[in-house]
This record gives C-alpha cells, sequence and structure tokens, in this order.
C-alpha cells in the first residue's frame, strides 16, 4: 500500500478532532442562532459565485475556440464540481477535459486539459496575489513570508509564460515522451499534445484571464463574509481576503478532501489572532462547506446519473 493514499485521511481527521475541541452542543448553538437574513443572501452569491467561476473559464473555451454555450458550461462545471469535492486538491474537476471534448472538432481531450490546466494556474496565481496584496493586514499579528509568496508567484507568472509556448513545452516534455511514454502510447500521446495547443488563447488574453480568477476568489470570499456576519462575526471584509487566501493555499496540500480539516485549522487559527471564537469561526466554515461544497455536489450528481 502506498503511502499518499492514506494523505487524504490526515484532514478527515483533523476536521473531527476540531469538533471534539469545540464540542458539538457549542457549534450547534451557533447555528441554531443565524441570522436568516445574511443566510439566504450568501445562499444567492452563491449562485452568482458559480457563475463566475464557470464564466472565468468559459471565456478560455471561448478563445480557444470550444464551441459551447454558457449554459451548457454551468452544466458542464457542476458536474465537475463534484469529482473535484470528494478528491484530494480537487483533482477530480479535471473530468472537465472530458465533458469539453465533445464539444472541439476533433474531439480530442487535449483542448480540455489546457482549458483546465490554465484555470487551475490562474486560480493559483491570484491566490498568491490576495496573499502578497493584503499581508498588510497581519503586520502587528503575525510575520507573513511574504517576501517566499512573492518569489513564487513570480517563478509562477514566468512558468504560465513557458507553458503557453508550444515550441518550449514540446522541448521540456520531449524527454519524458522519450523514457517514459510506451510505443503503444507515443501517438495518443503526440496527437494530444497537439490538440492541447490547438488555437491556444494569445499571450495578451494572459491578463484577462488573471484578473477574471482574482474577481472569481473574491465573489467565493464575499460568500464567506456573509456567512460570517450571519453568526456574528463582523470582521472587516478585508481581513477576510488575507485569511482566506491563505486558508484556500492550505487547502491544495492533498492531505485532505476539498481542504476539510486543514483550511478549517487554518481559519480558526488566523481569526483567533484577532479574537474571533473557535467556535463561530469553525461554524462559518461548516456553514461554507454546506452552500458552496455539498449543495452544488449533490446537483452535479443528478445532473451526472441524468446524463448516463
Amino acid at each position: 500500500m502506498h503511502a499518499k493514499k492514506f494523505l487524504p485521511i490526515i484532514g478527515i481527521a483533523l476536521f473531527i478532532y476540531i469538533i471534539i475541541q469545540i464540542d458539538v452542543g457549542t457549534i450547534w448553538n451557533e447555528v441554531a442562532e443565524i441570522d436568516f437574513f445574511y443566510l439566504l443572501l450568501a445562499i444567492v452569491l452563491t449562485f452568482g459565485m458559480f457563475l463566475m467561476q464557470t464564466f472565468k473559464w468559459y471565456i478560455v473555451a471561448r478563445k480557444q475556440n470550444i464551441q459551447l454555450s454558457f449554459w451548457r458550461a454551468v452544466v458542464i462545471n457542476t458536474m465537475s464540481h463534484f469529482y473535484g469535492s470528494v478528491t484530494p486538491s480537487k483533482a477530480g474537476g479535471i473530468v472537465r477535459a472530458e465533458y469539453l471534448k465533445e464539444y472541439t472538432p476533433d474531439k480530442n481531450i487535449g483542448h480540455g486539459l489546457f482549458n483546465f490546466t490554465l484555470d487551475k494556474i490562474m486560480d493559483l496565481l491570484a491566490v498568491l496575489f490576495m496573499v502578497i496584496a493584503f499581508s498588510f493586514v497581519f503586520r502587528n499579528v503575525l510575520e507573513l513570508p511574504v517576501y517566499l509568496f512573492a518569489g513564487i508567484f513570480l517563478v509562477g507568472v514566468i512558468a504560465t509564460v513557458f507553458f503557453m509556448n508550444k515550441e518550449w513545452s514540446r522541448l521540456f516534455l520531449g524527454f519524458f515522451y522519450r523514457r517514459f511514454i510506451g510505443s503503444k502510447y507515443k501517438e495518443k500521446a503526440k496527437t494530444t499534445f497537439e490538440a492541447f495547443y490547438d488555437n491556444v488563447p494569445p499571450k495578451r488574453y494572459l491578463f484577462l484571464f488573471f484578473i477574471l480568477s482574482v474577481i472569481n476568489w473574491i465573489c467565493i470570499y464575499l460568500v464567506m463574509y456573509v456567512i460570517g456576519l450571519s453568526l456574528g462575526i463582523e470582521a472587516p471584509f478585508v481581513y477576510y481576503l488575507a485569511i482566506l487566501p491563505l486558508g484556500t493555499i492550505v487547502g491544495m496540500i492533498p492531505i485532505s478532501i476539498s481542504g476539510i480539516g486543514t483550511r478549517d485549522a487554518v481559519l480558526i487559527s488566523l481569526f483567533g489572532l484577532f479574537g474571533y471564537p473557535a467556535a463561530k469561526v469553525f461554524s462559518m466554515s461548516l456553514i461554507n462547506l454546506v452552500l458552496v461544497g455539498l449543495i452544488p455536489s449533490v446537483i452535479g450528481i443528478i445532473l451526472i446519473l441524468n446524463k448516463k
């Protein structure tokens, strides 16, 4: 058995430990006193957030000449959301590439793989940018390795430009192609590579894709902010913009499912620096998990079953 198969259990175990430490009764009391006006507003914003989440990769798809309607993109995003929500680092969301294959001229998965890869790169760069931009919030309570984050961001930008260049990528991947791809799969790998770089959007659009990803994260964090208000966490929105990206980065580490447990621990610790109780912060994270994670996943399952 490979140890990596058990890594996601770490997050689940941490999640259970947090519940035990805070006490189920305390969490229940926090949830029972929720302000339903703000909860309803959070539900409406979740719908808007989901549309924005779809729109940011839909624009990339259109620039790739992937011919699908926005409504179909929303359906695909909902189905792939389910797969992403049950896998470490949301890696299962890559199933979107398989769905997009139907809307490409050659029916090759390479187009969708490029779409998914660029989307995830932009997501990571956007989160790193927000960590750097809002690090001033912690200037009096926590020493953040801002230069490290800035360095990673810069490397990410350079790597993205490299990744967008077909010939540079061919030289880099050529070694793996010759060494690790069996002769049986060489032709398929070559065809997928060609499709991957077919109709790549011009580099001038990278800034647009990046801005859309930043806006998307702000929408996601706005939902959490409103949920926080429903529980009486009246921290300024700028605190959320500083804290939640750090939780997002930790949640990307593949030792949990959808960041469960690991992200919660980070949020409790960071909000705690500003005097907000662990029970309220955990309740906020739990409600967010239901609204943003569980409900869309259930809808995704229904769509998947109907598709079959």
